[in-house]
């Protein structure tokens, strides 16, 4: 019995050295790869988390080939291992797959770029990060929502342009106001936060009042929610000043009032450009902002290590290594940007 005992332990001791050994290797791994890399994106974590898990499956095997049975047990271990990853992966392909090809498709037909604006089914914000599987947008709210790649290929998605955005405010009067002197003052209003072009719609007669559109081009369209906010304070000041009440013929108040009062703010009205307010945009939609400016500065290191290469070709004697010292300055700060 104790001869037996001693042989079995000694059959199991490889087995055992080589779990631990395994173990060791995969955390080390992890550990180097992902562990300590903390300001890792999305796309350079991935290829690091499939390569752990095939590190895994390989040590599992590694393991199953140091186990003291038989030859035929052995081979149908590793056959209900090929068996279970199989099904797995028959089973996940459908959708990994679908968001791996609509990831490339995106990063090819490029319909936006990190830090636009766009809008997916009842979603807005600014792309904060494209990932292989997802992309990462982050709401007026100052959430973030990971669209899956394969959302924004079949769904239609509005994109802001960098050129430029259309920005408005919509609001109802009545009709003994002529409408020549409210689109003069919500001109005015727009010109007031330096839109370029407005201009002024009437949208619909109805019953009781004129709904009016007042809308302008805005330039920096990283500002947007900042440039509604004012624009909704000009409209207010500027028809306020003209002696405009901002209210329908049906509108109701339950207090008596005297013949010819009219609904005007009694304090003195502040200009748009006097009144003082922070920037909503910054807070909102600060990773977005911090992702724009960093593949911005990754874009124009990568095109001035494009056009060093290109010059390092020609290049000969003193200027030669002086380039090569420049071409990797690039690469460390490139690196580091990373």
């Amino acid at each position: 019995m104790k001869s037996e005992g001693v042989v079995l332990i000694t059959t199991i001791i490889p087995a055992l050295v080589a779990l631990a050994a395994i173990v060791g290797v995969v955390y080390l791994c992890y550990y180097l790869l992902i562990g300590r890399q903390t300001a890792l994106t999305g796309d350079q974590k991935m290829p690091r988390q499939v390569g752990i898990v095939v590190l895994c499956i390989v040590g599992l095997v590694t393991f199953v080939l140091f186990l003291p049975v038989s030859v035929e047990t052995r081979n149908q271990i590793i056959a209900l291992i090929g068996v279970v990853l199989s099904g797995m992966i028959a089973f996940s392909s459908t959708s990994i797959m679908s968001n791996l090809m609509a990831g490339i498709v995106l990063r090819i037909n490029r319909p936006f770029r990190i830090g636009d604006f766009i809008r997916v089914h009842d979603h807005a914000g600014r792309v904060t990060e494209m990932g292989i599987l997802d992309t990462e947008v982050q709401t007026e709210k100052r959430e973030l929502i990971a669209f899956a790649n394969n959302t924004l290929i079949t769904s239609p998605v509005t994109v802001v342009r960098s050129s430029g955005a259309i920005i408005s405010v919509e609001l109802s009067l009545g009709y003994e106001i002529f409408h020549g002197d409210i689109e003069a003052e919500l001109i005015k209003a727009a010109e007031s936060i330096e839109l370029e072009e407005p201009f002024v719609q009437i949208t619909q007669l109805g019953d009781f009042s004129v709904s009016y559109r007042v809308a302008g081009l805005l330039k920096d369209v990283k500002s947007m929610l900042g440039a509604r906010s004012r624009l909704h304070k000009a409209v207010l000041d500027h028809l306020h000043q003209a002696g405009i009440e901002i209210v329908s013929p049906s509108f109701m108040n339950q207090r008596a009032q005297q013949p010819g009062v009219q609904m005007i703010p009694r304090h003195k009205v502040v200009t748009s450009d006097s009144a003082e307010e922070g920037d909503p945009d910054a807070i909102v939609f600060d990773k977005a902002q911090e992702a724009e400016q960093q593949e911005s500065k990754r874009q124009q290191l990568e095109n001035s290590l494009a056009e060093l290469e290109e010059q390092l070709k020609t290049a000969e004697g003193e200027l030669k290594e002086s380039l090569k010292s420049r071409r990797e300055q690039l690469k460390i700060r490139l690196a580091e940007l990373v």
